[in-house]
């Protein structure tokens, strides 16, 4: 099965594999190669697949959507992180939480700063009229 894996700016992987394990709303589910044809809503949560020397990877998943069409197994999620081991996978996950709590904190304090020059402008209008 070629396993392709997207996020909204990229193709974060197309790789061959021979088995693939990841969770719906209603449970683990597992893919082989001639499993049926399906859709699914996947929870967030880890997906893992085996290549065909039977080494497993891991992606931590946002929730997304699973489509199985013939050999192409194709997921799409907003946000995904890929590790050879799960504390590999921990940490990755962590460090990109950390990298987006830092990029709110950013857009927070620039939201606060344009809101000030705002209400300064309009007062400095209200003072010329």
């Amino acid at each position: 099965m070629r396993l392709t894996v997207r996020l909204p700016t990229e193709i974060l992987m197309q790789e061959e594999v021979c088995r693939i394990k990841a969770e719906a709303s209603n449970g683990w589910f597992g893919l082989l190669p001639r499993h049926i044809d399906f859709v699914t809503a996947l929870v967030p949560g880890v997906l893992i697949f085996a290549r065909s020397g039977g080494t497993e990877e891991f992606l931590a998943i946002d929730q997304g959507i699973l489509v199985k069409c013939g050999p192409e197994v194709s997921v799409s999620t907003r946000a995904a992180v890929r590790g050879s081991n799960l504390e590999q996978l921990k940490k990755g996950v962590e460090a990109r939480f950390q990298a987006e709590e830092e990029r709110e904190k950013a857009t927070v304090s620039s939201e606060a700063k344009l809101e000030a020059d705002l209400v300064r402008g309009l007062l400095e209008l209200e003072k010329h009229a």
